[in-house]
Order: C-alpha cells, then structure tokens, then sequence
C-alpha cells in the first residue's frame, strides 16, 4: 500500500492474495522439477540464462542427497521467477505433445500420399507443382504401393500387413515437398 498509485481489484486488494503467490511459485518449482529431468541438449535449446542453467545441472547432478536436492529443486523455483517461464513451458509443450502445425503438416502430407495412390492424375499435378527430378521413382514408389495394398487387403485374419512402401512413398513425398 506504499505505492499511491495503485488501485484495488474489485474485492479490494492491492496485489496478488498470498495463496496466490504461493500457488505461481509452487507451480514453477513444478517446471523446475521438469526442467531437471531434461537432457543437456534439450536444456540448451532453452533460453535459461547461465545461472539457471547451472542450478539446473546441478539438480541433476545430486542423487543421494534428498535434503540437499529438494533445496537445490527450490533453488531452481526461485531463478524460474526470472525467466520466461511461458515460453519454457510453451516449448515443453511443443517437445511432449508436438505443435499443431506439424501434426497438420503430417495430415496434410498423408492425404497427399493417399491421392497419389488413387489416382494417376495427381501424380502429373504433383509432379509439375514439385518438379520432374523424381517421377521415376515417385512412380515406383506409388506402384509399390498399390500392389502392397492389393496383397494387405486379401490377408487372412490376424496376420500384420505390410507398411514398407506405404511408408516409403509418404518419407518420399515428405523429402520432396519439405
């Protein structure tokens, strides 16, 4: 309340209730805990800063030592005040879950392969919208395809089909189009 010009929130307070406090830094030790799980590689695609960075290493680096651990964890909490924890989160996110836009990517990449497989028409579109480098083997590709789905779709009960060149022609048409 020393600062005169702030005003209170419609149930009267001047700032964040304690509890809530409490709940934002209870959840960013939750990200600190996360955080520490991470690999080194992952870590460093971070923006975590030096010193945050190195409490994190240091996390991961003491096992036997509970006391000292959940300190340490605590720690890490702290420095997490100062540092974009959305972002972090954000690109957790992204690495557990996988963006939005590359799961469309891959739908949209499917149903391309999907058409390739139906109808020889796509294939003379595809290939003068992508270029002709390929054709040759594009058109391998899509009549490996095609025979391997005749062969899966006469298989008997409880036998696994077979993906390989399903799965060929899409990394082609991924390679091409990437």
């Amino acid at each position: 309340m020393s600062d005169p010009t702030l005003e209170p929130d419609e149930n009267g307070y001047y700032g964040p209730s304690k509890s809530q406090v409490k709940r934002e830094m209870h959840e960013l030790v939750d990200l600190g805990k996360e955080l520490i799980t991470l690999p080194d590689s992952k870590l460093r695609q971070l923006d975590l800063g030096e010193k945050l960075h190195a409490a994190i290493k240091e996390a991961q680096r003491i096992s036997t030592a509970r006391e000292g651990k959940r300190r340490q964890i605590l720690y890490v909490g702290k420095l997490l005040r100062q540092a974009d924890a959305d972002a972090i989160r954000h690109q957790l996110d992204i690495w557990t879950n996988g963006s939005k836009e590359q799961a469309r990517s891959m739908h949209k990449l499917e149903a391309l392969r999907d058409l390739l497989m139906r109808d020889d028409n796509a294939l003379t579109e595809f290939l003068n919208t992508y270029g002709q480098e390929q054709a040759q083997e594009l058109r391998t590709l899509i009549r490996q395809a095609r025979k391997e789905a005749e062969q899966n779709a006469v298989l008997p009960e409880g036998k696994e089909p077979s993906r390989k060149h399903f799965r060929s022609l899409f990394q082609a048409i991924k390679s091409i189009v990437a």
